[in-house]
């Protein structure tokens, strides 16, 4: 699954269904999917029988394990109330049954196909004119005979009776009893109760649940449940003997009841009713065969199960997705649960599946169990190992005599030190070759770099013209990241970056993002603002691009020959500012423009909860000091043309230097409008709660697109895959429609300067001002307090520099002697 990461990044959440997908949870455990709902199906009890095993071995570790992981998904769900008894150990309080699963029907299907009935029964020792009686209760068992079948032996006692304890000229019978485990223990108790109840040796056989409960069941003729328990769902070993064909009689439970219809799918008699249960053998069985009553109810039974319990199902999975998973804004959601017609399953959508899946439980689970079993083994013997030598070790404790020793010697050291120390002051020197200073002090230089300042990437990057920085947050987006020359990454979060790389820290860039709630509402708009904070302290090139790690798990990253192709581009273009693109704004595969009726507004209603028009509105007007009646929502045309999307484009650092001093100020006016909406954290822009917690996200991500179209910048759109080129909305047909004098350089930088002098003289207009946080504060008056300051230590220096010499002057100044 590990390999399968990038998928993650395209959907709200995962179902697995198989104990293989441990494996990837050590990913889905990392930011940022451990917030990725996940669902994780078990339907195999494979693991369950081996955790006895694993408490006697005391691979204690290994249940740690195993436990942690169940624990990472929000809801383990099992197809009947059996398998959580048996995983009970592994239980973080996330277990959850939805019965139904139609994994028996499938397993009657696959088992029909590979096997004989007949076959079976001869390798068992059974005769083909013998009938065969299976009974068996519920599939709970415990450490001696199951008290349910002792409870249920007033039941079937005369059953018994009547048809094992001699050998009748109608035929023979032979009764098999389905309970507990393949030990000694269950067949002496259960022929213990034939011995007393006076049965023919050899008329009653038993068989433990943990062995090849298939083959037992398709052996049968009859199908006796023994069980007089109401349980909480439709037994599944009697689903997989009606799969079978095989006719079933049944207590008349409510839970039996319920799906089957007496005489036509199941015959039933009422519980602890001997009599009843006689008189509906006897309407299967006659002169020792199976009746044509019998071959009904089995043939009838055997059509209702394939999807007696899908709507269940059906219903069961809707509820566990409408509660787990949370929608986003652009999810087309299905019709209501009170409006599906037919509860049935798609079994010509399974066939491939049953057919690949044939081997697999069998086979590839139990292999995987043992393999970590292996791992778990040598584990333990390396840990064995170490305590021996441990035990070793205690013996060779110092003594006091031997500390005594030891700070003798540390003395010694010291004085014999100090002693090369002192000498050394006193001898004359040369200063060495000039090769060997310039290699000391670039070894000191050196150790006072932080850990991953440098590696080979920036050295590659020197004299590059463009850098583009990949923004992530979490080390599971480690492997969606570049390595080389024209990317660097950018990390959202200090214990996040990469341990080999000169990835850029944002947080200590921009202090902003050390607070979580701002990082998780700006992503990666945060990085873009900590890069500009000082540009020239981190970024001097003449490009400067951004990709977000999503952009390569949805596989619309540039390739090698598209990189190719933008680096040799921006080399020769001097002239005019472009924005390149790669990444196409869409929904479901849909571009904006065309007869689909999708404009870039729409589109960005459908990602940002249908408000996306008013909240972008109501910022700008907000922005700009706008009145009401003024028109403030940017027009963007209506044409095949396509948008940016995810944050990936490259453009001049000086464009970029713009685009953030607008983005700042509309950040801060929409933080505003956020905050004056209501004062708890309700985003107004989403309506999952992913959405709301990266509440300003999407608007954001779109934002490029109204600067870039209204700034009259060039639009270009790059082939992630060829690297072709093609200008989308050309300036030429913008004339009319842009808003030109919103985006102004100049009237961006006036209300820039505006905000910065607010900000140094304290007069914040709310208490929670972003602005301020998001990058540098400058205007002229700061400019012109520095370079006051400056002029003020410049004249100190020289005041000090004057009183020192008039002291000389006055008193004069007497060299101490050579030998003084």
């Amino acid at each position: 699954m590990q390999g399968n990461l990038d998928i993650f990044s395209s959907f709200q959440g995962i179902v697995v269904d198989s104990l293989a997908a441990k494996d990837g949870t050590s990913s889905l455990m990392q930011e940022p999917f451990c917030s990725v709902p996940l669902i994780w199906m078990i339907q195999e009890d494979i693991l369950a029988n081996r955790l006895p095993v694993y408490e006697e071995s005391s691979w204690e570790h290994l249940i740690s394990h195993w436990k942690y992981t169940f624990s990472r998904a929000d809801v383990v769900v099992f197809p009947d109330y059996s398998l959580p008894m048996l995983y009970s150990v592994l239980d973080s309080g996330n277990f959850f049954v939805i019965p139904g699963s139609p994994i028996d029907v499938w397993a009657a299907e696959l088992y029909s196909r590979t096997h004989s009935k007949y076959q079976l029964r001869e390798d068992n020792g059974f005769h083909s004119d013998e009938l065969l009686i299976l009974i068996f209760g519920s599939s709970f068992f415990y450490s001696g005979v199951a008290w349910d079948y002792a409870m249920a032996m007033h039941t079937i006692g005369p059953l018994l009776t009547k048809y094992a304890k001699r050998r009748s000229a109608e035929g023979s019978y032979k009764f098999l009893f389905l309970c507990g485990n393949s030990t000694d223990e269950y067949s002496e108790a259960l022929q213990e109760v034939a011995a007393r109840l006076g049965l023919q040796p050899g008329s009653v056989r038993h068989y433990g649940m943990n062995g090849d409960t298939s083959s037992v069941l398709f052996m049968a003729d009859i199908v006796v449940y023994g069980s007089s328990q109401d349980g909480q769902a439709f037994p599944p070993l009697l689903v997989r003997a009606m799969s079978f064909g095989i006719p079933v009689i049944a207590p008349s439970l409510p839970i039996i009841e319920k799906y089957v219809v007496d005489g036509v799918h199941t015959v039933t008699f009422a519980k602890h009713n001997p009599d009843a249960l006689l008189q509906a053998f006897s309407l299967l069985v006659s002169n020792g065969k199976l009746t044509n009553f019998a071959h009904s109810v089995a043939s009838s039974g055997k059509r209702r199960a394939k999807n007696m319990l899908a709507l269940d199902c059906i219903t069961g999975y809707i509820k566990l997705l409408e509660n787990v998973i949370n929608f986003p804004s652009d999810s087309l959601l299905p019709e209501p649960i009170s409006k599906i017609q037919k509860g049935e399953w798609e079994w010509n959508l399974f066939i491939k599946e049953i057919e690949q899946r044939s081997d697999y439980t069998s086979t590839k689970e139990a292999s995987f169990l043992y393999a970590i079993e292996q791992d778990q083994e040598n584990l333990a013997d390396s840990t064995n190992i170490f305590e021996n030598r441990t035990d070793n070790l205690v013996e060779d404790i110092p003594s006091e005599l031997d500390w005594d020793v030891l700070t003798e010697m540390e003395r010694a050291e010291d004085y014999e030190r100090q002693e090369m120390e002192e000498l050394d002051e006193r001898t004359e020197r040369d200063a060495g070759a000039w090769d060997y200073i310039y290699r000391n002090a670039r070894k000191s230089e050196k150790l006072r770099f932080e850990t991953n300042e440098r590696d080979e990437g920036e050295l590659e990057r020197t004299g590059q013209p463009l850098c583009i920085y990949e923004v992530y947050n979490g080390a599971g987006a480690w492997p969606f990241l570049h390595h080389g020359s024209l990317y660097r990454g950018l990390s959202l979060s200090k214990r996040s970056r990469r341990t080999r790389s000169d990835d850029v820290d944002a947080v200590s860039r921009l202090p902003l993002l050390n607070d979580t709630y701002y990082r998780n509402i700006l992503c990666d708009t945060g990085g873009m603002f900590s890069i500009a904070n000082r540009v020239d302290n981190i970024h001097k090139r003449p490009w400067i691009g951004f990709q977000s790690w999503r952009s390569v798990g949805r596989k619309v990253s540039l390739s090698v020959d598209a990189e190719k192709v933008l680096e040799e581009t921006i080399q020769d273009h001097t002239k005019g500012d472009v924005v390149f693109f790669w990444v196409r704004l869409e929904v479901d595969g849909r571009n904006t423009g065309g007869n689909d009726g999708l404009t870039f507004w729409s589109m960005c209603d459908i990602f940002n909860g249908g408000h996306c028009r008013t909240a972008f509105e109501d910022a700008f007007r907000h922005m700009y000091g706008l009145p009401a009646h003024i028109e403030a929502l940017p027009p963007m045309p209506y044409d095949d043309g396509h948008w940016s999307a995810l944050h990936s484009w490259v453009m001049p650092t000086s464009s970029f230097l713009q685009f953030v001093m607008f983005s700042r100020m509309f950040v801060d006016s929409l933080d505003s409008l956020q905050t004056n909406y209501s004062n708890s954290t309700t985003c107004l822009l989403g309506s999952s709660e992913l959405e709301r917690k990266h509440c300003y996200c999407q608007i954001l991500e779109l934002l490029v697109n109204v600067w870039a179209y209204h700034s009259a910048r060039k639009m270009v759109y790059i082939d992630p895959q060829t690297g072709s080129f093609e200008e989308q909305h050309p300036v030429e047909q913008r004339k009319g429609f842009m808003w030109a004098k919103y985006f102004n350089a100049t009237l961006l930088k006036t209300m820039d300067e505006d905000l910065a002098e607010a900000a140094d003289d304290g007069d914040y207009p709310r208490n929670s001002w972003l602005w301020p946080l998001t990058g540098e504060v400058h205007w002229q008056g700061i400019y012109e307090r520095e370079r006051e300051e400056r002029y003020r230590l410049k004249m100190e220096k020289k005041r000090k520099t004057k009183e020192k010499l008039l002291e000389r002057m006055k008193h004069g100044y007497k060299q101490k002697s050579l030998g003084g």
